[in-house]
């Protein structure tokens, strides 16, 4: 399938959602490390390069965040009709 968004700029708009969370939350980085267990320094360089483990980016949304709003993610797409034809056979 053809994308104008990289897997990059998906890694940099999660890195900056769990950053705006955190800050919302008034938490710093070492508060959010020790409630997730996830280094400092992972958090620092998540935040700024979009690099971390898929165990330790769901650790930390947890922390900041509903996971089932991640796992919705994973659900089949609702199906729309493509046609008139189709929303008249239905």
């Amino acid at each position: 399938m053809l994308s104008l968004i990289s897997p990059a700029d998906v890694q940099q708009r999660l890195a900056k959602a769990l950053r705006e969370r955190r800050e919302a939350q008034r938490l710093s980085r070492r508060a959010l490390s020790e409630r997730s267990t996830v280094p400092e320094p992972t958090i620092k360089r998540f935040e700024t390069t979009g690099d971390i483990s898929l165990r330790q980016f769901l650790i930390l949304w947890s922390c900041v965040d509903d996971l089932k709003r991640l796992d919705e993610l994973t659900r089949p797409a609702t199906s729309f009709p493509k046609s008139i034809d189709e929303v008249l056979s239905s």
